[in-house]
């Protein structure tokens, strides 16, 4: 990892501003976050990477696996963007992450966009946020930790949490159980409706911007 770059990075994220004072930055790579092989194709925990792989199929973009991602390049309204599926697992997304930010050379954390899922959203339900922490989702834990920033918008599919004699569960096992074993029928289309709001979601972000998709989709 080049320190030059990761302090610059970490100086970037904090934001610079232009003469009126404010400076916007435009989403040019959008990562969704999963396991590689299609054992886990289908899991809760890839519903990332079924978001990703719907908007280039919308777009007419192909993947092809380029080092440590697959990657599908075009244009989403006429704006050019990198979809990304890292090919290391989700607890080391980081890693994959953080070398696509130097090959694309992206000049702000916030010109990344990640796409994952989250216990404790709602099943079904789709957040956009310009910051935060990982809230306890080891990929987004592992992407702050190689890029040293929060500062990068994240999309969150909510998959709900596992219930345990009707109670919600934070055991690990079960917890792993859970994320790593496909959704039932119904589940499953409640997550398909989700992942198409997620698609037009991102749509939104990369033409007009964070904040507008925010005020539509949250």
């Amino acid at each position: 990892m080049s320190e030059r770059l990761l302090q610059r990075l970490r100086r970037l994220a904090i934001g610079t501003r232009d003469e009126q004072g404010t400076k916007r930055y435009r989403v040019r790579l959008v990562v969704g976050l999963g396991n590689p092989g299609s054992e886990y194709a289908g899991n809760r925990h890839n519903v990332g990477q079924w978001v990703v792989n719907r908007l280039a199929r919308r777009h007419g973009m192909k993947f092809d696996a380029s080092g440590q991602a697959s990657l599908a390049k075009g244009e989403v309204g006429r704006r050019e963007v990198t979809l990304a599926k890292p090919r290391t697992y989700v607890n080391e997304s980081g890693r994959a992450v953080w070398n696509l930010i130097k090959r694309l050379k992206l000049d702000d954390a916030r010109e990344l966009l990640v796409v994952c899922d989250d216990l404790d959203l709602p099943l079904g339900k789709v957040r956009l946020r310009p910051s935060g922490g990982h809230g306890g989702h080891k990929g987004l834990q592992s992407i702050i930790q190689s890029t040293g920033s929060d500062q990068f918008p994240r999309l969150r599919i909510g998959i709900g949490r596992p219930l345990v004699r009707g109670e919600p569960a934070y055991d690990p096992d079960v917890i792993a159980n859970y994320v790593l074993s496909d959704p039932p029928p119904e589940e499953r289309e409640a997550l398909d409706q989700a992942v198409e709001r997620a698609v037009e979601a991102i749509e939104l972000v990369v033409t007009q911007g964070v904040e507008a998709a925010m005020q539509r989709y949250n």
